[in-house]
This record gives structure tokens, sequence and C-alpha cells, in this order.
């Protein structure tokens, strides 16, 4: 159904603390995907080998997945956005250090696994708390334009980063990639700490601590909240699966791919026109009102299956270009339905914690995913390892889809802002 929301947008823009936590996300965003192209093939110069990086890539995943319930209690017992202040600071020096022993010419392997697990571990503290800070900063009825907006400034952030990155590594090297994302992290900080305690434009307070309950209790209230919602559970359980098989077809086979075929500026190319796709379906959903978001974005989600498969066909860097550009307009279709959904279903004082038992369920498995990429490759061939990635997907994603619980659930109808 059609609506819209260039109104919408305008007030999203007139909410000071939201305008300062988009400010926060994107510019991390940007650095990050400086940093995602930088590492990789920091890791590919030094040796060259895809199962090197799965353990790299994992090296940062599995603590992230491990503290990321952690993170999703101290996001809801203490001020948000000073959550976001310090894990932003711990982040920013990880990746400092990292930058460091690249431009010295000093980094291992080893060494940048155990700076990606400090790196990790600090990102477990960011998702949960900016995920249940947004709904904060904005009256319920903009709670769609807010999302668009906030997903189509990272996307664009992820377009200028990735193309950026892919730039700097094939003319100065990766130490620099890691260097600027040390820097966005910092100014990151800043912004988080502009948006306060108290959401000025909405008069919502936000979040107060609740010292009087244990950690375990408050994760114990959570995870009914979680397993009590039968669309969460089962697409939280999907992506344990499609994010494992993608980390280990896309994010570490195409690397490789990439290095042997069309080249590192052709993957930063394929990169950007993912996100392209992804910016350019925000500004679309901007107009549309979804009566059943989360519907519709699992039916984005089997897009996924023909990148991937147009990778392991090896075409011309143009055409894979093509390829993740409409994967991408998929993924935040997908990305905006479960957000909505997400904010519109969890009660606000426990979607930190639901969004940490999400992230979790959904990310645990990708470690396995990056560290079995490389010997399955090397077992059956790296194309056809991508190949049975883009099957897996499909069919995972059309399971998930058939669920009546994820086909039926709606958005609920927010009253019209005065914004």
């Amino acid at each position: 159904m059609s609506d819209n929301h260039g109104g919408g947008v305008r007030a999203v823009l007139r909410q000071r603390a939201f305008v300062a936590l988009t400010a926060g996300r994107t510019i991390s965003i940007l650095g990050n995907g400086l940093a995602s192209i930088a590492i990789t093939f920091a890791v590919l110069d030094l040796t060259g080998s895809a199962t090197d990086l799965g353990l790299v890539l994992a090296a940062r995943s599995l603590p992230q997945a491990l503290f990321l319930l952690f993170g999703g209690v101290v996001a809801d017992r203490f001020p948000r956005h000073l959550v976001l202040v310090v894990a932003s600071i711990i982040s920013a020096a990880s990746q400092a250090v990292a930058a460091t022993l690249l431009l010295t010419h000093s980094a291992t392997v080893a060494s940048l696994a155990a700076i990606g697990a400090v790196n990790g571990a600090s990102t477990a503290f960011l998702f949960p708390a900016s995920a249940g800070l947004l709904p904060r900063t904005v009256p319920a009825a903009l709670l769609q334009p807010a999302n668009v907006v906030l997903r189509m400034a990272s996307t664009a952030a992820s377009i200028v980063g990735v193309s950026v990155g892919g730039v700097l590594v094939a003319t100065v090297g990766p130490g620099w990639g890691v260097a600027v994302d040390a820097a966005t992290f910092l100014v990151g900080s800043v912004c988080f700490a502009a948006v306060g305690r108290r959401s000025a434009d909405t008069g919502d307070e936000a979040h107060e601590p609740r010292s009087e309950d244990s950690m375990l209790r408050q994760l114990r209230e959570g995870w009914s909240a979680f397993r009590s919602r039968t669309w969460l559970w089962a697409v939280v359980l999907a992506f344990g699966i499609i994010n494992a098989v993608h980390a280990a077809g896309w994010s570490t086979l195409g690397p490789a791919i990439a290095d042997g075929t069309f080249g590192r500026r052709g993957w930063g190319f394929v990169l950007a026109a993912e996100t392209l796709g992804a910016v350019l379906s925000g500004a679309l959903l901007l107009r549309l009102r979804l009566r059943r978001p989360l519907f519709v974005g699992m039916l984005g989600v089997l897009a996924w299956s023909p990148l991937l498969l147009a990778l392991a066909a090896e075409p011309p860097v143009l055409l894979l270009g093509v390829a993740a550009f409409l994967a991408g307009g998929a993924i935040e279709l997908f990305g905006l339905g479960w957000d909505l959904s997400m904010q519109q279903h969890v009660p606000p004082h426990l979607l930190s914690r639901v969004y940490a038992y999400d992230a979790l369920g959904s990310l645990v498995a990708i470690p396995v995913g990056q560290v079995l990429a490389g010997p399955v490759a090397g077992l059956v061939g790296i194309r056809p390892a991508v190949a049975l990635c883009a099957v897996v997907i499909m069919v995972v994603g059309a399971v998930t889809t058939a669920v009546p619980a994820v086909r039926r659930l709606e958005r609920v109808a927010a009253p019209a802002s005065t914004t």
C-alpha cells in the first residue's frame, strides 16, 4: 500500500536525538566498510590462504556472539547512549593497534585475529544498545521513516566505505583503511554522547537502570520474551544457517575468487553495487506502507541465492554487479521488515535483550561457516562450494517464509504524528 512519507522524513530529521544516533551509526559504518576490505586483503597478502582468512574473520565473530547477551543486558540496564560511547572508544583503540601493526609491516595472522577478537567483543555492545535506543528517539508514528532513513544513511556510508577501501587497498595498502576505521569510531563516540539521556523532541525518557534485578534474571526475562514469539525465533533460527552460509560463500570465498579473476577493485565495485541497491530500495520504501513487513522481507531473502549462483558462475564483473545491486535491495527490504516487527511487537524495556538473543542466534554459526569455507572449497572446489551455499539459502529461506506466524504478522497501527 502506497503512503507518502516525505513529511515523515522531515519530521524525523527534526528529532535531534535521532539525528545524533544516525550520525554516530553512519560514520562508524563508513569506517567499517573500509576496514572490512582492508582486513580481508591484509590476510590474503600475508598468506594467500582462504583458511587463514576464515580464521581471522571467525576470531572477530566468535567473541561478538559470546558477548551479545551480556551486551543486551547492559544496554537494557544502563543508559544506552553511554554504552555506545564506551564501546566505540574500545573499538577505536583496537583498530588503532591493528592499523599500526599493518602500517609498520609487523602484523601477523595471530595478531590480527587477537585484535579482531577485542573488536568483536566491543561490537557486541554496540548493536543491542543502538537497536534498543532508536525507538526512543522518534514518536511511534515515525518508526518506519526513521528506520528507512537510518538504514539508507548506513548503506550510503557502506558504499563510500567499500569503494574508498578498495582504492586504498589497491594503492597504499590495507593499513590506512583500518586507521580510518579507528578514527570513525572516535567520531561516532562523540555523536552517541550527544544523544543524551532524554529524547527532548519526543518527551520520552531514555531507559533508566534497574540495578535491583540480577543480570541472570534479566537474561531469563529476555529469553522468555524471545521464545514466546514464534515468528521471532523461527526467523532467527533460519538466519543462524543463512548467515553462516552467506559468510562462507560471499565474505570468505568471494574475495578469494575476486583475487584470482576480476581483481580487488572489481570486488570493491561489486560490494558498492550491493549497497547502492540497498540505498535505492530504501528510497522506494519511504513511499510504501507494508501491511506484513516481515513476510515481504523474507521474500526478499530468497533473492540472495542468485547472487551467490552468479559468483559461482564467474560472470563478467558488470553482470555480477547487477546481481549484487538486486541483492542489496532485497537485504534492505528484509532489514526494514525485521526492525519494524521487532520494534512494534517487543516491549521497549526488553528490546535490547531480545535484539541480543536475535543477534546471538543469527551470528553464532558465522564463525563455523568462515572456518569451514576454506577446507570445504579445497575438497569440492571453490565454485561448487559457493553454489551449494546458494541452494542452502534458497531452501532455508523458503521454509521459513512458509511458517504461518511469519506470513501473518502484521504491522501495528500507530497514531498519526503531529510533529
